[in-house]
């Protein structure tokens, strides 16, 4: 059974930094990509990041040179590291495989960035 456990969500002001864990259990870590993804209300769930078994990581453009990715094999866990933090970058952040297997959700961590 896989479950997904998002964590390390606040609220900040802009120009801070937080740091999401997702732990992961059941067949989903392991040897799939694993992605960060935001959701705003009224918009579709969007790709933040992502980082191959290999390590071979994307971002979307909006987050470039402002978050990283990283993810522990050993633990089973992905990380982002978010820093420059604006506006735009607050919702629900969910953390999934890339793509996304089987329709499973943890239940997501809360960013809120205040101007």
């Amino acid at each position: 059974q896989v479950r997904l456990v998002e964590s390390g969500g606040g609220s900040v002001q802009a120009g801070g930094s937080l740091r999401l864990s997702c732990g992961a259990s059941g067949r989903i870590f392991s040897p799939n990509a694993m992605a960060w993804y935001r959701q705003v209300p009224g918009k579709q769930r969007e790709l933040v990041a992502s980082i191959g078994i290999n390590g071979r990581i994307k971002y979307a453009d909006s987050v470039k040179g402002r978050f990283t990715i990283s993810r522990d094999n050993a633990k089973n866990t992905v990380y982002l590291q978010m820093n420059s933090l604006n506006a735009e970058d607050t919702g629900a952040y969910y953390c999934n495989s890339d793509p996304v297997l089987g329709g499973y959700w943890g239940q997501g961590t809360q960013v809120t960035v205040s101007s």
